[in-house]
């Protein structure tokens, strides 16, 4: 007679029959599926309501195709975590709805230079021309390549349209207003001698100027990424902003 103990001998003829294993197997899948996914379902939502936070303009969001396209994600990431240290050097933490027209988002924890989720309006625009154009002028220490040649390429403006109409297909609540005056509203965004009171209502908070030193009407790849640089981290209004409302 076996001196093994009843439990290891049932779990012995599991083992042995490959039949009842593969079904208790996949049995135990299904219960710690449902168990991680069924919850997610329950829930009417996983992002913070925050006031303030708005899809990117069209000239923002060709600034932040020039930004990943460029690689600056590599070495600058856009995620303050919640610690005493980041918060007092690059302020409030990040919150998942300063994300949630971000594709892809730009988090992560790789930071050869500092994390840039709250740079906007911290320096002028010509700050950040120079800082493009020449790094090491305005930051002695900086290891970062030049830009300077996105001031002389000219930003394709026909393609606009389209990336918000796919945009809106992912979530991205752009109006058919947005998407008809894309490309007009990227060409004035750069221009503050235009009349710029339709674009500031269908986007509020956006700034309007010449970012990138390029002609009125003809905004350059320089323009697009300093007009995406100055609008990180300016949407929500963090005096006002309160936590534990937003968890209601």
């Amino acid at each position: 007679m076996s001196n093994e103990p009843q439990a290891f001998g049932f779990h012995s003829k599991i083992e042995r029959n490959v039949s009842l294993l593969l079904v208790l197997s996949l049995l135990v899948v299904t219960i710690g599926g449902i168990v991680e996914i069924v919850p997610t379902f329950l829930l009417q939502n996983t992002i913070e309501k925050v006031q303030g936070m708005r899809p990117y303009t069209p000239l923002e969001l060709a600034g932040r195709n020039i930004y990943i396209r460029e690689g600056c994600y590599l070495c600058h990431s856009q995620m303050i975590r919640p610690f005493r240290d980041e918060v007092e050097r690059y302020g409030h933490y990040s919150l998942a709805a300063e994300s949630m027209y971000d594709h892809p988002f730009q988090w992560g924890s790789k930071r050869t230079g500092p994390d840039l989720a709250r740079v906007g309006a911290k320096y002028s625009n010509e700050w950040h021309v120079e800082h493009l154009t020449n790094p090491r002028s305005v930051v002695p220490e900086s290891v970062m390549p030049p830009y300077a040649f996105l001031a002389n390429n000219e930003l394709d403006t026909s393609s606009i349209s389209g990336h918000l109409k796919t945009l809106r297909v992912v979530g991205v609540p752009y109006t058919d207003d947005m998407i008809a005056n894309a490309e007009a509203d990227m060409k004035s965004q750069g221009n503050p001698d235009a009349d710029n009171k339709a674009f500031q209502a269908r986007y509020p908070k956006a700034v309007v100027g010449n970012f990138g030193g390029g002609k009125p009407g003809k905004p350059t790849e320089m323009d697009a990424l300093v007009a995406y640089l100055q609008m990180m981290g300016t949407l929500v209004d963090f005096q006002a902003y309160n936590p534990a409302e937003n968890e209601r």
